[in-house]
């Protein structure tokens, strides 16, 4: 199954994606179908799905495959206004750098160091709540404050429990889903500031969607092809296998003396073909529309204005 969060006459709606590029309004069905929740109130969003646990799964099945039949509440993709599915995170967007092993490579190339100079632990940052914006969303070009403005296409993971200290092994317990995102960066502020997060806290950079793939449907998030392309020319192309430390070990160690709760998103790290590696280096420009996908999951586009 997998869940989104969109705008229908200027609110906010939890929908339900269909194979066919339809989706079911699960807000509007929500009361106008038999399910064990109907007597609750109507969940709008991604995260009041998630807080409301895993009963609701039950009920989120029952109401796709009605409406699915009696084709309504069902709408084109194509006909939407997508928000992100978790449009206003109550805390920064934790994100992973340098977690693929070849982008580690040719980013230590790009700034002169070993090539096989891999880090011992996750490195860790974040970008702040302003940054997030949905499926088909416009983004600035920050031209008055970056000269390069980067692309990362990242598997992201969506916390469905609290927990601290979480052992590797119990890890995926604590996932609800997965999505996709771009984590739009300006590498020149990297470099100036000495450190990532100016760099990428730019507003709107970080663009999440289209939907939320529970975990149920994802039968490995270790093993996912994912890839980027701009203006249709291929730059990113690889597969989660490629992260040198896996999603289990990501939650872990983030979540070592640190509690994780039910909405948190986090960046899992991008794989090799940025711009800024690039000979010369590519930034994105006004006009550039950025394809982010993960085929199990769903592809994320971007235009930069």
């Amino acid at each position: 199954m997998k869940l989104l969060t969109f705008v229908a006459a200027g609110e906010t709606h939890l929908g339900g994606m269909l194979g066919d590029d339809r989706v079911v309004d699960l807000t509007q069905a929500w009361g106008m179908y038999e399910h064990p929740l109907r007597a609750r109130q109507a969940p709008t969003e991604v995260i009041d799905a998630i807080f409301m646990g895993d009963e609701i799964l039950i009920s989120l099945q029952l109401l796709m495959e009605q409406a699915s039949q009696a084709k309504a509440p069902v709408h084109a993709a194509s006909d939407l206004c997508f928000l992100a599915p978790v449009p206003n995170p109550a805390k920064n967007i934790f994100c992973v750098g340098r977690n693929y092993r070849a982008h580690i490579v040719e980013g230590n190339l790009a700034r002169g160091r070993a090539a096989d100079d891999f880090p011992k632990a996750l490195e860790f940052f974040s970008k702040p709540p302003t940054t997030v914006v949905g499926h088909q969303a416009l983004v600035s070009r920050h031209a008055a404050h970056t000269k390069m403005l980067d692309y990362e296409v990242e598997l992201g993971i969506v916390i469905g429990k609290e927990g601290r200290d979480i052992p590797v092994e119990d890890a995926l317990d604590y996932v609800f889903g997965y999505t996709v995102i771009n984590d739009i960066t300006a590498r020149d502020l990297q470099a100036l500031h000495g450190q990532w997060f100016k760099g990428k806290s730019l507003d709107g950079t970080c663009p999440i969607g289209p939907v939320v793939a529970l975990k149920t449907s994802i039968a490995d998030p270790n093993a996912l092809d994912l890839e980027l392309e701009v203006n249709g020319e291929l730059r990113q192309s690889a597969n989660t296998s490629d992260m040198l430390f896996d999603v289990s070990n990501i939650i872990a160690q983030l979540s070592a003396g640190m509690t994780l709760e039910p909405g948190d998103i986090i960046a899992t790290g991008t794989p090799s073909g940025v711009g800024f590696a690039m000979q010369p280096p590519r930034s994105l420009e006004p006009g550039d529309v950025i394809k982010a996908r993960i085929p199990a999951i769903g592809e994320l586009v971007t235009t930069i204005e």
